[in-house]
């Protein structure tokens, strides 16, 4: 399992419902195009999936991201600074070094 946090706020709700949403939106689009007989072909109804789409973000845009988790939860207690990076040392002398 993860340890993931997961948020629960109406917003990141809303855009965890683009990828169904899309997927169901295909396979009805393909089903129409083959029980209806050229009339609700693929071809002439796809932007219905760019419709879904944005209606999705539209409502995601406008709910309220109140209680949104934007990350982990950091662990509680004092943190340490981190460690100044070692300066890498020069194999190779340069003019005016000795050999």
């Amino acid at each position: 399992m993860s340890n993931r946090m997961r948020c629960a706020c109406r917003r990141c709700t809303i855009r965890g419902l683009m990828g169904p949403a899309v997927i169901i939106t295909v396979g009805v689009l393909f089903l129409l195009d083959q029980t209806g007989g050229g009339t609700f072909s693929f071809a002439n109804t796809y932007p219905i999936i760019l419709i879904v789409i944005g209606v999705i973000s539209l409502a995601a845009a406008a709910s309220s991201p109140e209680g949104h988790v934007s990350g982990p939860v950091p662990p509680p207690g004092p943190v340490a600074p981190p460690a100044a990076p070692a300066l890498p040392q020069n194999q190779i002398p340069g003019p005016g070094q000795g050999q």
